[in-house]
């Protein structure tokens, strides 16, 4: 028996600025998988995750909302936290890198790296944007990208073809702020010295088991390019930790983003009392393993690991890399409907359908997983309900009615089930080394061989035959036997159904008891554990899926239309139909008064000649005397669908105009326009 492992698993953090999707699923359900099993053969496992909080477009998405980067965190933790339960994915702790536990370890991280001599500084150019007067992070730049020549890319990597760059290297780059074309100016910045880790990353990456060999290969395409010290700081404004011993110089979001993984197991040890030391401790036997998409190999397994090795650290145990999802053989696609939000997806259908047909589709090689919704029905109407549910299902009612719920007290095809052993060996090879598919399909074809058994047996036929209640009693028990033990086997992927089955056969479905059967032993009576998949329950998920794009378009347009923060970013061009649509209207405010309970609103009555209409507007802070607002003239988006607020019903939008909340004047007209006049 081997010793009992402590492993520490991560999962690549949510991204603060969005919702969950599918794609991002793979991997929570690829970890929780893996996790569930190492618990289930003995392993301790501390399984933690949380918020990626920092950067530009975290900054930039508040700021058109009109909150704080800090509102807007929160209420992602509260949608990633409910997506990931409605998944049954349970996390030891999930947290977030906007923390003081984060900023403790990415600043003492640093002045370790900085003490070894991995910290340099150097002048750079860096693109500036001369009308607004800031240095332009990352993403407040767009341009064609350098390799593959796509339009609107970041200034950081292209979403298109996956490189990644500096902002300089854009083609025809424009600022998002202002539209302008930047120029260039010289700033002080701070560097990892990767190429002093050249010799260490080499040896990390070739001569260990750290990662799946192509990802081996992968990267050395980047010490054939020759490796270059790695920017670790930007400019303000930038939403981050400022970097020790600077005054506008802040860590770069990849900079603290790994950090995050231990910042969250420090969080989760604080609040139960564990020795925190030992999991970064280098000559401890804890093993580290990162669950991670290929889009971030380079983060995890080169600055990572080198920053680690700067500091003193644990080293990463494994970091297993994973493809992408696609769906019906294509990128998830918003207005076909195949860009599904874990939510939308929840709605409709069962989390472990989906648990269940990825780990079917998974390996241990980056290769992509394709979501085929017709498969998908299939797969999970044939394994689940018809070949694993359907055996108990066809057994369970002769041993409740017949023989009061007790199991025979041997089995009629001892054979059969004494292969269980075999089965299970081969389960835990597939589910130990990610392998799932291989693990899912020794179970279904062991699944196929009971079927089969109680096809020929026929419990139904043997049930009105007279003096056949012994072999009727073990038939039927060998039959909820096989499907204890696929169960049990099935019991990482399927948590739910397994934790109803283990009710029903009053017995925990441990794994290293799968191939000891039970025998005079009562069940509970069965209650369905599975239904199938309709059709029409997957067309309403990809019809609820372009209700969330469409709903995510009206909901942007009115942001950009108030223009409320100072870095919002030129909308894309419109045609005068567009604009035709919007019924601009001249009313007067009639009534002004302050929303206690609201950071930023005013409550205003605007008369436009035809009816008076109720408007909630952003002004507070730049208006801080309501009553002075009555008797202004105004312009209101008049057509405006009715919002439905917490303070009340919204019937309108005034607009105004400014670099920000506290700097924002409202648009006004000449006194001969009267009322419910039209804007030209």
């Amino acid at each position: 028996m081997n010793k009992p492992k402590t492993i520490l698993v991560t999962n690549a953090l949510p991204y603060a600025n969005g919702p969950i999707h599918l794609g991002h699923m793979l991997e929570h359900i690829q970890s929780d998988i893996w996790v569930r099993y190492e618990r289930a053969v003995g392993n301790k496992v501390f399984y933690v995750c949380g918020d990626d909080c920092h950067g530009t477009p975290v900054m930039i998405k508040a700021a058109a909302q009109g909150i704080t980067p800090e509102q807007m965190i929160e209420k992602a933790g509260q949608s990633h936290r409910a997506d990931l339960q409605g998944f049954l994915i349970h996390y030891d702790n999930y947290y977030r890198t906007h923390s003081p536990e984060n900023e403790k370890f990415s600043s003492e991280m640093y002045l370790k790296a900085k003490e070894k001599g991995y910290i340099i500084t150097k002048k750079i150019s860096q693109l500036y944007d001369p009308v607004k007067n800031m240095f332009l992070p990352d993403r407040f730049v767009k341009g064609t990208c350098p390799r593959c020549g796509a339009k609107d890319q970041y200034g950081d990597n292209c979403e298109v073809c996956g490189a990644t760059y500096e902002p300089t290297d854009l083609k025809d780059a424009y600022s998002t702020v202002s539209g302008a074309k930047p120029v260039l100016k010289e700033s002080v910045h701070y560097f990892f010295d990767l190429p002093k880790a050249h010799d260490f990353l080499q040896d990390f990456i070739h001569n260990t088991d750290v990662l799946q060999k192509e990802m081996g290969n992968k990267l050395d395409e980047w010490f054939k390019a020759g490796l270059k010290p790695w920017d670790i700081s930007r400019d303000s404004p930038y939403f981050g930790f400022k970097i020790p011993g600077t005054e506008d110089k802040f860590f770069y979001v990849w900079m603290d983003a790994p950090v995050g993984y231990l910042a969250s197991l420090k969080n989760y040890c604080d609040k139960n009392g564990i020795d925190f030391a030992p999991f970064t401790d280098p000559k401890s036997d804890i093993e580290m393993v990162h669950f991670i998409g290929k889009d971030i190999l380079y983060f995890h397994s080169l600055f990572w690991p080198a920053t680690l090795m700067a500091a003193g650290m644990k080293l990463p145990s494994h970091i297993f890399v994973h493809g992408y999802v696609t769906v019906d053989g294509a990128k998830m696609s918003k207005s076909r409907g195949t860009f599904i939000k874990a939510a939308t997806y929840l709605k409709f259908l069962k989390p472990e359908s989906l648990r269940y047909y990825f780990a079917s589709k998974m390996s241990n090689q980056v290769t992509d997983v394709d979501l085929s919704l017709d498969d998908f029905m299939a797969k999970v109407n044939s394994d689940i309900v018809g070949k694993v549910v359907n055996l108990a299902s066809r057994t369970a009612g002769f041993i409740a009615k017949r023989f009061d719920g007790r199991l025979a007290a041997a089995p009629y095809n001892p054979e059969l089930l004494g292969r269980i052993a075999q089965v299970r060996k081969a389960v835990m090879a597939g589910y130990e080394s990610r392998n799932y598919g291989d693990a899912v399909r020794a179970v279904m074809e062991f699944a196929d061989e009971a079927n089969r058994y109680i096809d020929k047996e026929a419990p139904w036929v043997i049930a009105k035959e007279q003096g056949q209640e012994q072999k009727l009693q073990q038939v039927c028990t060998d039959g909820l036997n096989l499907f204890r033990a696929l169960i049990t086997f099935l019991s990482p992927i399927l948590p739910e159904v397994a934790k109803n089955a283990a009710e029903f056969l009053n017995d925990p479905l441990a794994f290293d008891e799968a191939d000891k059967p039970l025998y005079d032993h009562v069940i509970n009576r069965f209650k369905p554990l599975y239904q199938r998949i309709e059709r029409s329950q997957i067309d309403a998920m990809i019809e609820a899926s372009k209700e969330d794009l469409k709903a995510a378009k009206a909901v942007s347009a009115p942001q950009a239309q108030t223009a409320d923060s100072a870095y919002e970013p030129l909308q894309s061009e419109i045609t005068i139909d567009d604009f035709s649509k919007v019924d601009l209207r001249v009313g007067t405010i009639t009534k002004a008064e302050e929303v206690k309970e609201a950071r930023k609103l005013l409550k205003l009555e605007v008369d436009i000649g035809f009816a008076r209409r109720q408007v909630f507007a952003g002004l507070k802070q730049a208006y801080k005397d309501p009553a002075a607002l009555v008797g202004r003239k105004v312009i209101l988006v008049a057509n405006l669908k009715p919002r439905q607020m917490k303070f009340g019903l919204s019937e309108g939008m005034v607009t105004a105009a400014g670099p920000g909340q506290d700097q924002i004047f409202l648009l006004g007209v000449d006194d001969g326009a009267r009322n419910g006049d039209r804007v030209h």
